[in-house]
């Protein structure tokens, strides 16, 4: 196992809240070791390191080791508790792992060959149904990742938990039916119409100029009209 999955810790002597609380201020994580049928151990890590580990998205799926004085322990990260408020570390519990030992976890699929998919090349998109998948495994066969080829696909295909390759031992929660990871599916593309801009026709523009033409008509009219009543208003005073 790499030096990167080991976490060192040291055994921690007093339980309690008041103790936690007190390690907490000291930038101490407490924890605890449990599983395989033995006592479990409570120990206390260093919040810093504990920090940067647990930003790896793989690292409550993968096997690390703990070691504190002259032992080493297999263990798998199993629950974090944060603060509801400030989310800050409280405690964390890790599972003794033996051969044998058989854990139900998530792992998250991985999309491969993108670029070899006719489906996406043609504006189809990939519709993701399942970033991750709860399986049933040996500690010892945790996969990191679920490999989804998408190589060969075309619009309106699908990928089923079928077509991943899971090693003996490693079997999917799910066991009645053969459940969608992700499709390719058509391309949603909304027309837009433009809007055409208003043309001035030749029997429009001649409309309006006929009508301009008969109102000027109009207006003359009336001020003949007016003329002529001034005038014999004015005879038949006289």
């Amino acid at each position: 196992m790499s030096q990167d999955s080991l976490i060192v810790a040291s055994k921690r002597e007093n339980g309690g809240t008041g103790s936690s609380r007190g390690l907490r201020l000291e930038k101490k994580i407490p924890g605890i070791i449990y599983g395989e049928k033995k006592d479990p151990i409570p120990i206390i890590l260093d919040e810093k390191i504990l920090k940067v580990k647990i930003k790896d998205p793989s690292f409550f799926s993968k096997q690390c080791e703990i070691k504190f004085n002259n032992e080493v322990i297999k263990v798998l990260p199993k629950d974090l508790q944060l603060h509801p408020v400030k989310e800050s570390i409280l405690h964390i519990d890790f599972l003794r792992v033996g051969e044998n030992t058989t854990v139900t976890l998530f792992v998250p699929v991985k999309f491969i060959n993108e670029n070899k998919c006719p489906g996406i090349k043609q504006g189809g998109v990939l519709n993701v149904v399942r970033r991750d998948v709860e399986l049933i495994t040996l500690v010892s066969k945790i996969p990191e990742s679920l490999e989804a080829n998408l190589d060969g696909l075309e619009i309106g295909d699908s990928i089923h938990i079928s077509s991943i390759s899971l090693e003996n031992g490693v079997k999917p929660t799910i066991s009645d039916r053969d459940f969608t990871i992700a499709t390719i599916a058509p391309p949603t593309v909304m027309k837009v119409e433009e809007e055409k801009p208003v043309e001035e026709t030749e029997e429009g523009t001649d409309g309006a100029e006929a009508k301009a033409s008969s109102d000027e008509a109009n207006k003359e009219t009336a001020k003949e009209s007016s003329s002529e009543d001034n005038k014999t208003d004015g005879s038949e005073k006289k």
